[in-house]
């Protein structure tokens, strides 16, 4: 089973999102990295980009597949995770810790009324 945990959100996309204030990080779920298994290369979004939830903001590559990521909410890029773009094992390894993608400054933080709780996520992927 893959680790869901309490203190962030998720989106449909299979992303967390743990908001602090009127910034969000976002990264990976658990169960996405497990699903994609050996992640090899990761293309973030540019600091200072305008973002909008659901839109693509880069891909992520594995082995076995090549996926988009999504933002979950709406704002604009004020920080990325350059260790990840040079070790992107580490989202296979700690997807909720130093496995971070990125941050962003939410431009309306009544967006997050739209991301799933951990129990809905938690519903989302046992139907997978």
């Amino acid at each position: 089973m893959a680790n869901v945990i309490d203190s962030v959100k998720y989106t449909k996309e299979h992303e967390w999102i743990k908001i602090d204030g009127d910034t969000a990080v976002e990264g990976l779920t658990d169960y996405a990295q497990s699903e994609l298994s050996d992640i090899v290369m990761v293309e973030l979004p540019a600091v200072g980009k305008k973002v909008k939830a659901g839109e693509s903001v880069g891909t992520i590559e594995a082995v076995k597949a090549v996926s988009d990521l999504y933002a979950g909410l709406s704002g604009e890029i004020v920080e990325v995770n350059e260790k990840v773009v040079g070790e992107p094992a580490l989202i296979n390894k700690d997807a909720y810790g130093e496995g971070w993608l990125y941050k962003i400054k939410i431009d309306d933080v009544k967006e997050a009324e739209n991301l799933l709780s951990p129990e809905q996520y938690k519903e989302l992927i046992e139907k997978h």
